[in-house]
């Protein structure tokens, strides 16, 4: 396969990644936050613990968007900000235990769709999914 042919795939490929994620995840949200509060507490709790700059990078936002949505966020008490000890300039960010609930919620709803749609899958189908994920993970999807 060419690469040209196989970047198409790609794309196609991605585009259903993000109308089957908006399918999993419609209306999983609080009503409290916004989607890109939303956004930033699921990043949050896939990384465990991130900075600042991270979150730009990854949800491609400007850095005074990051820190206003950040401080909402704060203010609501879902995450917690951890200065950094030798560079108090530096800081992570996690989730606080309230943010944790939130996402526990989400998780569990979004869960809940992935399984319904997994249903009839066989064991074999299974094994396919888990090893074709862990292939795109390792291979394009790389942190």
């Amino acid at each position: 396969m060419d690469n040209k042919e196989l970047f198409y795939k790609m794309v196609s490929f991605t585009a259903s990644v993000h109308r089957v994620t908006n399918e999993l995840t419609k209306n999983a949200k609080p009503d409290s936050i916004s989607q890109v509060q939303y956004k930033i507490l699921e990043f949050i709790a896939v990384n465990n613990s991130t900075t600042p700059s991270e979150i730009n990078d990854c949800l491609n936002m400007a850095f005074s968007n990051t820190s206003r949505e950040l401080s909402k966020l704060s203010e609501k008490n879902l995450i917690e900000k951890i200065m950094d000890s030798k560079d108090r300039r530096k800081q992570s960010i996690r989730l606080s235990d309230e943010g944790k609930a939130v996402m526990s919620e989400a998780f569990a709803i979004i869960e809940a769709r992935f399984i319904d749609r997994i249903q009839n899958a066989s064991e074999e189908d299974l094994k396919d999914i888990e090893y074709a994920l862990d292939t795109l993970q390792n291979k394009l999807f790389y942190p």
